[in-house]
């Protein structure tokens, strides 16, 4: 997993799949982007632009992905995001669905916050589980950004 803010970001540092979704976040302006879906290339590295609510954590099943890691910016908003390393000991409440590229866990052992700003980013790896639109404080609309980079292009 990798965290960081947009502004400050060291292009020797991540692979170059990583760092084509990092410089696509920082030149794109989100602002009146339609939510949805956009193609960086092709269906390797791929943009959603989403709104949300979040929500208690509670309330939201953590996930990890096996064919796609995520670099999740915040565009908007304030959230929090529970992190854990995967490591096969978590109860599964949802079985991996291959067609959406998620499996959900019902919770996470050892679990760990990251709290988000605009302008932060994390990077999540399939080994890396999340549960994303977390609550800080109070519910919030937020506006979040997630590049989908294919396994193979790293």
């Amino acid at each position: 997993m990798f965290f960081g803010h947009i502004s400050k970001v060291n292009k020797k540092a991540y692979p170059m799949a990583i760092q084509t979704a990092l410089d696509y976040l920082a030149s794109t302006d989100f602002t009146n982007m339609e939510t949805g879906r956009y193609p960086i290339k092709g269906e390797l590295i791929y943009v959603q632009v989403l709104d949300l609510e979040t929500k208690d954590k509670s309330d939201i099943l953590p996930e990890v992905h096996r064919q796609y890691l995520d670099v999740q910016y915040l565009h908007s908003g304030k959230e929090r995001i529970g992190v854990a390393p995967d490591l096969g000991n978590n109860p599964i409440a949802k079985d991996y669905d291959t067609e959406r590229d998620i499996l959900f866990y019902t919770d996470i052992q050892n679990e760990t916050e990251l709290i988000m700003r605009p302008g932060n980013f994390a990077v999540f790896f399939p080994e890396d589980i999340h549960r994303p639109a977390s609550m800080d404080g109070q519910s919030e609309k937020i506006r979040k950004i997630v590049v989908k980079i294919a396994i193979s292009e790293l």
